[in-house]
């Protein structure tokens, strides 16, 4: 039995898809279409539309490849499926405050869809480490770069 990899929320996954699709189905073929106009275009040394062609078909299917390896080993976890609602999982939204009182809000999510302006945080970023399985009213130690922050959780929320 393989182990189980990096999570990921359905919506996550969903978005990966999307983009899997959309360079498959649709940049893709424009891509192979413009190379084979261009292809005939004759010489291929000095032809830009041919040149960019090639070199973008390169990156999208680089892309697709790395999109098909991540959906593979990732694991979609449902994070309205936890049963434990008194400590933070995957897929919790919680409310902190620092020792000045400034109040955060953050949902943990998977690392391919973590987007800190956006209050998503990726699971194995340090400060989802720190929180991982905190109560309400714990106070929880962040090592970052600029040093430690304490927090405290002041409320947990699945959807």
């Amino acid at each position: 039995m393989k182990p189980a990899g990096p999570p990921i929320t359905p919506a996550g996954m969903a978005a990966l898809r999307a983009r899997y699709d959309h360079l498959l189905g649709k940049e893709r073929p424009e891509i192979v279409e413009i190379v084979s106009w261009a292809a005939g275009n004759g010489d291929r040394s000095e032809n830009g539309d041919y040149l960019y062609g090639r070199k973008r078909m390169r990156e999208i299917d680089r892309e697709l490849a790395h999109l098909a390896r991540r959906m593979k080993a990732l694991r979609v976890v449902d994070p309205a499926s936890q049963e434990d609602r008194s400590r933070v999982y995957f897929g919790a939204t919680i409310t902190l405050a620092d020792e000045e009182d400034e109040r955060m809000t953050l949902t943990i999510v998977g690392d391919d869809e973590q987007d800190a302006g956006a209050g998503r945080v990726g699971w194995s970023a340090p400060l989802a480490r720190a929180l991982r399985g905190a109560a309400v009213g714990d106070l929880r130690i962040v090592r970052l770069p600029s040093g430690e922050k304490e927090w405290e959780v002041l409320e947990i929320a699945y959807p």
